[in-house]
């Protein structure tokens, strides 16, 4: 697409500068704006909701769901009828920081500008440089999102932002190392991880927007999923945090639900300082619970049990059957290819919907540059019955050091349904 665009672009200035020509200021730094603009829109995850397989490149019509409704991403290409082309900067700079369009109407928090009021000036004109000169246009018309009253009532996303939104500039961390503030900016910025990983209020809103709040970053709930704390991440070193991050995977874990277009469009993009200094500050918030007691006797009698393969439960059988082969009877996986299930975040969370919705559908962890192989989990939702995967997820959840409730072939029957 636009890197083609771009490419071609250096090169014919190249060409000049090896002829004698001098390149013009102007032209130096335009390129590099659109180059640095590039890597912002990958930092703020901006291809992920603004684009569809098979659709040009932010074309829109990405359907996401919200507890509001359903909500469509829009074009944000520099077309100028069915795009942002006729935006000026302070235009995009409005719709991106406040979630204000030229015409004056609001956007919904979909659009994680509560998140985005912290980029900087500079970083906010090289966004806009390269999307108006960068990427190309596009005359596709996504479809028109229609909220059932009184959520259609756009006007009234005036007092919402009045009441949840800040226009308060990105505050380093008093004391911290440049690293660490780096990693501030882009996780409380560009990155929005708070729009998932904070919990929420009444009015939907972020219960907080930055470090200074223990409540930031502190997990919530995503469409019925739980979604973990950030603050410290105590099981994981600041390495595995970049693996993650950089791959979809590490020793521990493998990416699942939502994160794994994050992963796709955003952070494998990123470079190994930033991937870094994010790891780096997610290590040096405070305020996460404590871990969960690693029961060492109740894992090896699980093992053991699994080993023996005799008086088995009905969960331990299916698991046998079905999973043991990747995760073995130790429920450790294998390190950077089968995350393990033993202590796992999505295995003990309080809502089991990530568990039971994996178990059905399965998973696949996207191709990035460091690690191409799409590895991919099946999905047995054809071959267990409700009663089956309830008993399945119910031993997972209560196996090795694990403690969560069971798991009802009821919340089964939910999950299969949404699929559907």
């Amino acid at each position: 697409m636009n890197k083609l665009k771009l490419t071609s672009f250096l090169f014919a200035n190249a060409v000049l500068l090896a002829s004698g020509f001098a390149l013009p200021a102007h032209a130096e730094d335009e390129a590099q704006l659109i180059k640095q603009g590039e890597y912002l829109s990958r930092l703020g995850d901006c291809m992920a909701c603004h684009s569809l397989p098979g659709k040009p490149d932010y074309s829109g019509g990405l359907a996401i769901e919200s507890n509001l409704g359903t909500i469509f991403s829009t074009n944000i290409t520099p077309d100028k009828t069915h795009g942002i082309g006729n935006y000026s900067e302070q235009q995009f700079s409005d719709a991106v920081r406040k979630g204000v369009l030229p015409d004056g109407s609001r956007l919904y928090p979909a659009m994680p500008y509560p998140d985005y009021a912290k980029i900087s000036d500079a970083d906010m004109h090289a966004l806009y440089v390269y999307f108006m000169k960068g990427v190309q246009p596009s005359a596709e018309q996504p479809p028109e999102t229609k909220l059932s009253f009184p959520f259609s009532q756009r006007w009234g996303m005036r007092f919402w932002n009045w009441a949840f939104t800040s226009d308060k500039p990105f505050q380093p961390i008093g004391g911290a190392s440049a690293e660490i503030n780096r990693g501030a900016y882009i996780v409380e910025s560009l990155g929005h991880c708070g729009s998932c990983h904070t919990p929420r209020g009444l009015g939907m809103n972020e219960k907080a927007l930055d470090s200074g709040d223990d409540k930031f970053l502190a997990g919530g709930s995503l469409n019925n999923w739980d979604v973990p704390s950030l603050r410290g991440l105590p099981r994981w070193s600041e390495q595995e945090v970049v693996d993650y991050l950089q791959t979809g995977r590490n020793d521990k874990a493998a990416v699942g639900g939502e994160m794994t277009s994050v992963i796709e469009h955003s952070s494998s993009h990123m470079t190994d300082a930033d991937l870094k200094a994010i790891a780096a500050y997610l290590k040096f918030l405070g305020g996460n619970p404590p871990l969960q007691a690693y029961d060492v006797k109740a894992q090896q009698a699980t093992e053991a049990k699994l080993t023996a393969a005799k008086n088995l439960s009905e969960g331990e059988r299916l698991y046998l059957d079905n999973c043991g082969a990747c995760h073995f009877v130790t429920g450790k996986g294998a390190a950077g290819i089968f995350p393990e299930l033993d202590q796992a975040t999505i295995v003990n969370a309080k809502d089991p919907t990530g568990l039971i919705h994996t178990i059905l559908a399965g998973a696949q962890q996207p191709s990035t540059a460091k690690a191409p192989s799409k590895l991919a989990m099946p999905g047995f939702g054809q071959r267990l019955s409700d009663e089956e995967v309830a008993q399945l997820a119910t031993f997972i959840r209560q196996g090795w050091s694990n403690n969560a409730p069971a798991v009802s072939k009821d919340q089964v029957a939910e999950v299969r349904k949404a699929l559907k």
